[in-house]
């Protein structure tokens, strides 16, 4: 069985995913792969910098995020760019780990933790999507206190997202974690009870 997780930011997705890898559940973080995917020596780092220009790179060798991210991040087409050659590489990889897992372990519940799951197309790599929500306001408000962020720096990513209604059109299970951490607990123990 493989979950696909997925979520708004601040709607308690890595809260849902650090409590199912607790019961057993081998996690895939897409976040993590994404950093993998464009270390020195990958294909991606070659199209990133092909892409981006040489300056991006820092002392170290590797690509330096802010450098890159000033590049990208309100610069019209640029993120659109980049995501065509990152989330590919973060998808083999993915993919690449189902396989390992399932291999060695056949019985094995893998989820694959990925904000943009539904964004970049990878719902044929899960068997269920379960999707965390919180009304944007909450959001907004826990981002903001976690991050120390201002509103409108939140409410702008929200914006960029795709909405909780679009998740949920696609989702086997909606997690409203508008309540807090018990609430959000017992109702992923309730999906776990009845996936095992």
């Amino acid at each position: 069985m493989i979950i696909g997780l997925t979520g708004g930011i601040a709607s308690g997705k890595s809260t849902a995913a650090q409590l199912l890898a607790e019961w057993g559940a081998h996690m895939i973080d897409a976040d993590k792969l994404g950093h993998r995917a464009y270390l020195k020596g990958t294909p991606a780092f070659a199209q990133v910098v092909a892409t981006f220009g040489e300056d991006i790179v820092g002392e170290d060798g590797e690509i330096d995020r802010q450098k890159l991210g000033a590049k990208v991040f309100g610069q019209g087409n640029r993120l659109d760019e980049l995501t065509a050659i990152v989330w590919p590489a973060i998808r083999a990889m993915a993919e690449q780990e189902i396989k390992d897992v399932q291999l060695k372990y056949p019985q094995q519940i893998v989820v694959l933790e990925a904000a943009v799951l539904i964004e970049a197309g990878w719902l044929d790599l899960v068997d269920q999507v379960w999707v965390t929500i919180v009304d944007p306001e909450v959001a907004i408000n826990r981002a903001s206190s976690r991050d120390g962020t201002d509103r409108a720096a939140v409410q702008a990513r929200i914006d960029a997202q795709i909405t909780n209604e679009e998740r949920q059109q696609v989702a086997d299970q909606v997690i409203d974690n508008s309540k807090g951490l018990a609430e959000l607990r017992a109702e992923l123990e309730k999906l776990w009870a009845d996936l095992k």
